[in-house]
């Protein structure tokens, strides 16, 4: 189906587009109930009928990505020459409802350190519509077996393999991921975080740790010619501030939930406890 290729395109391009459904018909039209097409800002796949019908919802399809538009909308369009149209007459006789959905460009993070907490947190966020990259050096963790608790995700995982230089992959990820610096070796998470700084297309970067990690690391940074606002751009303690303990479980749920509040437009830091 030429529409579903669509949609997965624009997900994999992390291109934002609109869903269009012929969901009803009364009288004649070209198209029957159930027909579908993609509405990109610059590009359409498929068809609902042509005319000013399609014209008049590729028109309202687009205006809505331009506004943000995060819910769905139903359209009416009457097919009658007697009725208002805009983009040439339209006579079949009937009447469709059309119901636009955004598709919108899904949330992308990136977990380096498939450890204990690591594991729990991408068993968690595997449950949401997002884009999951994990990301480890040591082989072990990434096998299909350690990896089995995702075999029914929602998200689109992908495994990064990576030997050597881990951080290589931070050059890799999407526009706006998540970074989450929680590896076994505290030399890796160090490189880690100096690659996620130097890089200006991610979103936030969270690193697991002490505060007695953290001095340790942002003296490093700063010997190594960062600026203060740029190690800034790193949070330590992850997680919800309110939530205690330090069992692998707990942490991952609290670090999901701060993910899901920023994912929802609440980018706010608070102070937070040690983790």
């Amino acid at each position: 189906m030429e529409w579903l290729k669509a949609v997965q395109r624009l997900r994999e391009q992390r291109v934002p587009g609109v869903l269009v459904t012929l969901t009803s018909v009364r009288g004649h039209s070209p198209r029957e109930a159930g027909a579908k097409m993609v509405v990109s800002a610059d590009r359409t796949w498929a068809t609902v009928g042509g005319g000013n019908l399609e014209a008049v919802a590729i028109e309202r399809a687009r205006a809505m990505l331009t506004e943000d538009r995060a819910v769905p909308e139903s359209l009416k369009v009457s097919l009658s020459d007697k009725a208002p149209y805009q983009h040439g007459v339209q006579c079949c006789g009937g009447e469709v409802e059309l119901l636009l959905e955004p598709l919108p460009v899904v949330p992308s993070v990136a977990i380096f350190g498939m450890g204990h907490v690591g594991l729990e947190l991408a068993r968690i966020l595997a449950r949401h519509d997002l884009e999951l990259h994990l990301v480890d050096s040591r082989a072990a963790q990434l096998e299909p077996e350690q990896l089995r608790g995702l075999d029914d995700a929602v998200a689109g995982i992908h495994v990064h393999q990576v030997p050597v230089l881990p951080e290589l992959v931070i050059g890799e990820l999407p526009e706006g991921t998540h970074v989450l610096v929680m590896t076994h070796d505290h030399a890796e998470d160090a490189a880690l975080c100096d690659a996620s700084i130097r890089a200006s297309h991610l979103g936030s970067i969270g690193l697991i740790g002490s505060s007695a990690k953290w001095s340790r690391f942002r003296a490093k940074l700063a010997d190594e010619g960062h600026a203060p606002e740029a190690i800034a751009r790193i949070t330590t303690p992850i997680g919800l501030p309110d939530l205690g303990g330090k069992e692998p479980a707990t942490i991952a749920v609290s670090v999901a939930a701060r993910l899901l509040q920023l994912f929802a437009g609440d980018p706010a830091q608070t102070e937070q406890q040690p983790r």
